[in-house]
């Protein structure tokens, strides 16, 4: 699947809040999914970082994104466990998440992502799901 296949999946099958982060996928293979989530003055928290929701559901969106083109089709994957590492606030121009699937059985995927500042690298946020593969 291409970033664009992908960005169609996000715009046609995914809530309107998670379309209105502006996730853009940059890469997409079979081994690994990066998506682009520009930091504005609505996802940022007290402090002018970004909010933890906000990363936790770009970690999830990117996860899912990266179980599809593992599979190599769309599959409407359920989360049934989600757990993210906050490691430091988020600043700058943007998020990077990159995910990749790290198990793939008949019914349940498992996925892992890290998060870090588009300008310095630095990682801001790892997150680990499972999913259940209808």
């Amino acid at each position: 699947m291409t970033p664009q296949d992908l960005d169609r999946l996000l715009q046609e099958n995914f809530a309107d809040w998670v379309r209105a982060l502006d996730p853009e996928v940059m890469e997409a293979s079979p081994d690994h999914v990066l998506v682009r989530m520009p930091l504005t003055d609505k996802l940022a928290r007290v402090g002018g970082i970004v909010s933890g929701q906000a990363l936790a559901a770009l970690a999830d969106t990117t996860m899912v994104l990266s179980a599809v083109a593992h599979a190599g089709v769309f599959k409407p994957f359920a989360t049934t466990d989600l757990h993210t590492q906050f490691l430091r606030p988020g600043v700058g121009s943007a998020i990077l998440c990159r995910a990749n699937v790290v198990r793939a059985g008949k019914a349940l995927v498992f996925a892992r992502a890290e998060m870090s500042e588009e300008n310095s690298g630095k990682l801001v946020a790892t997150a680990t799901a499972t999913f259940f593969a209808p």
